[in-house]
């Protein structure tokens, strides 16, 4: 039974999705339904083919190789952080960011990233028949995050007329960056956020298609030259700029966390002041249950799920990972995967504010009134996005 509510919840989320489209009658529903089709073939090849199972299996090793190194680096300067039985979040989950980030940030430096995920973006364009840049664009989200797949596109998107910019703001608020993986891995079960990191990419397509149908001709069809700022930063100041970044990252994520679990808890005191059984979690919890349970979830399940996604949706994934770790073993299976794919991206009401202030430094005044005008969309299409990404990895696990 349970199965068959999953399959429905995926057709109530597509269903949402053209009941609240901005031009239904332009909808072509054939790209919609390969891009569908297709990440239902992922899903069942990563969760249940022998070959798929590997591959998530060799690319979990690999993150947790890396973050192995990581520690080497955090050990040599505070060792009583690292030889302890449990280390805690600040040190196993953002700490390994200082060397990860720079790692990334040195494969884009010599071009190595930017023109494997141009190459992959191009293939998926050809599978898809999506638009080329938009395709290209969806790799480059779910590596380099929205703040910086933005201003790498500038040229592009200043010479992209309005409802397609509007497009990729919309796409964006699903993205995620690849230096969090690793810690995204630390915190929730590796295989289903391996899998959540794909199918996000293919239902962010799926849903704009859906959401904000655009035209777009042949001679529009195009992927313009990256910006280019005149010249390239000697690669020692660079890798000194990419490591205090990256300590700012940390910092920022370590304060975003304490400030909103402080802020959640706040707001609890004040409503429980009122009525023992008014929290915050509560009301966010009966908001989203209906979505939840069309995850194919037992109502108790559902509602636990329903909490955790309301969270995330107010703060972020790092703070409903850190609340969900240590209850992971005790849900079922199902639970896990819908779970752990719903918060596997940045999603959020604060990742709102990043890509339209992001947005304002790249395009004109029109298109950027465009895009601050239709924020209710952009946040739709980032929870429409990861419902159908659980509800797709909950077919295939239970």
């Amino acid at each position: 039974m349970y199965l068959l509510i999953n399959i429905v919840g995926i057709a109530v989320f597509i269903g949402i999705g053209v009941l609240l489209s901005r031009d239904r009658k332009a909808i072509k529903w054939k790209p919609v339904g390969i891009l569908f089709a297709l990440n239902v073939f992922i899903a069942w090849f990563l969760l249940q083919f022998s070959v798929g199972r590997e591959m998530v299996r060799v690319a979990a090793d690999a993150f947790v190789w890396i973050l192995s190194i990581s520690f080497k680096g955090i050990a040599f300067a505070f060792p009583d952080w690292v030889n302890v039985p449990q280390m805690n979040f600040f040190t196993s989950v953002l700490m390994p960011l200082l060397m990860v980030i720079p790692l990334f940030d040195i494969l884009t430096y010599t071009g190595i990233l930017p023109f494997v995920l141009k190459m992959v973006g191009k293939g998926l364009a050809f599978v898809t028949r999506q638009p080329k840049f938009e395709s290209v664009f969806a790799i480059e989200m779910m590596f380099l995050g929205a703040s910086s797949a933005i201003p790498v596109s500038r040229v592009q998107l200043s010479r992209m007329k309005s409802a397609r910019n509007l497009s990729i703001a919309m796409m964006s608020i699903s993205c995620i960056s690849a230096a969090c993986v690793g810690a995204y891995t630390q915190m929730m079960p590796a295989e289903f956020v391996l899998t959540a990191i794909p199918l996000n990419v293919i239902n962010a397509l799926a849903v704009v298609n859906l959401l904000n149908p655009v035209e777009i001709t042949e001679d529009e069809d195009t992927i313009e030259k990256m910006s280019d700022d005149g010249g390239r930063e000697p690669f020692f100041s660079f890798l000194n700029a990419s490591i205090v970044g990256a300590g700012h990252v940390v910092m920022l994520v370590c304060a975003m966390v304490i400030g909103f679990v402080a802020l959640v808890n706040l707001i609890d005191s004040v409503l429980m002041n009122i009525s023992p059984v008014l929290t915050l979690e509560n009301a966010l919890g009966t908001v989203m249950f209906p979505f939840a349970w069309l995850l194919g979830l037992e109502p108790g399940e559902a509602f636990t799920v329903a909490q955790l996604m309301g969270t995330k949706i107010v703060t972020n994934e790092f703070v409903v990972m850190l609340q969900a770790q240590p209850h992971i073993p005790e849900y079922s299976r199902h639970m896990q995967a819908v779970l752990t794919a719903f918060v596997t991206s940045f999603a959020n009401f604060g990742t709102i504010g990043i890509i339209t202030g992001v947005f304002r430094d790249v395009v004109d005044k029109d298109t950027y009134a465009l895009i601050a005008g239709n924020v209710k969309y952009i946040m739709l299409s980032g929870i429409l996005v990861s419902l159908l990404s659980a509800g797709i990895v909950g077919l295939f696990v239970w």
